[in-house]
């Protein structure tokens, strides 16, 4: 028996891939920080699906976050064919906003877990073929953003790593996709503290989860390389390639309300 295991599980997009794998009949570890949310979505899921389920309540931005998830998935011999790394957060503001360790956090949480995750599970993957790897970016990813700098940096590093890796694996079995969602209905802006504005120009382009993860599982059993969601963001991508970078960091440094 196979399962995903999917990374910030208990809301969000993390919660709607969770549902929409649930529907077609994949057996489910979900894995996020709040464990009345975790158990009662695990138990909604198993009941309404039939499938097989579990949590763990971890918070990966604490020390050999990825060790203990490794230590679990080991001690109940689950057998893992598809890794969903969507746990990710951002910081809002200056950078000088906020201190070191909340940045290093930030970067664990957003680059070392998944790089770790994928390390200690790709010999399940390799073994219970077909697997797949489905990596959760950002537009962010495609263009430096004042007001959101090492967060943005932080997803041009996912979808950096998964393009390599993608490539890496081409003959093992593997496949990888990158999913670069725009502005999308979760808790993401309050936990980043995005002011005013931005949540005024957020509000115009968002997107439901729901609508997030069904491209995203689609795009992931297609085996597409990279994937942003809604054409808004697509366009937004297009036009950070083909104007001049410092007009964009202008751009994005004007919605974040930066001097």
């Amino acid at each position: 028996m196979t399962y995903a295991l999917i990374t910030g599980a208990s809301k969000g997009i993390g919660k709607a891939i969770a549902e929409e794998l649930a529907s077609r009949r994949v057996n489910l570890l979900l894995v996020a920080r709040d464990t009345a949310l975790l158990e009662e979505l695990t138990s909604q899921l198993k009941q309404q699906y039939a499938i097989q389920a579990d949590f763990l309540s971890l918070d990966l931005a604490v020390p050999n976050a990825a060790e203990t998830l490794k230590t679990w998935i080991e001690n109940h011999q689950y057998q893992i064919n598809i890794l969903v790394n969507n746990a990710g957060y951002g910081l809002s503001g200056a950078f000088t906003d906020y201190t070191i360790e909340e940045h290093k956090a930030m970067m664990q949480v957003n680059m070392t877990v998944p790089v770790e995750l994928t390390a200690m599970l790709l010999p399940q993957l390799k073994r219970n073929q077909p697997s797949y790897i489905l990596n959760i970016a950002s537009s962010a990813a495609y263009q430096s953003v004042p007001g959101l700098t090492t967060y943005a940096a932080s997803k041009s590093f996912i979808l950096s790593f998964s393009r390599g890796l993608r490539y890496e694996l081409r003959n093992k079995g593997v496949s990888v996709t990158a999913v670069s969602p725009g502005s999308t209905d979760t808790g993401f802006a309050s936990r980043a503290k995005v002011g005013a504005k931005g949540l005024r120009a957020a509000e115009k382009v968002n997107m439901t989860p729901k609508a997030v993860a069904g491209i995203a599982v689609k795009a992931m059993y297609a085996k597409k390389a990279e994937v942003i969601t809604g054409f808004i963001n697509q366009l937004g991508a297009f036009l950070v390639w083909l104007f001049p970078k410092k007009l964009a960091e202008k751009t994005a440094a004007g919605i974040y309300e930066l001097d």
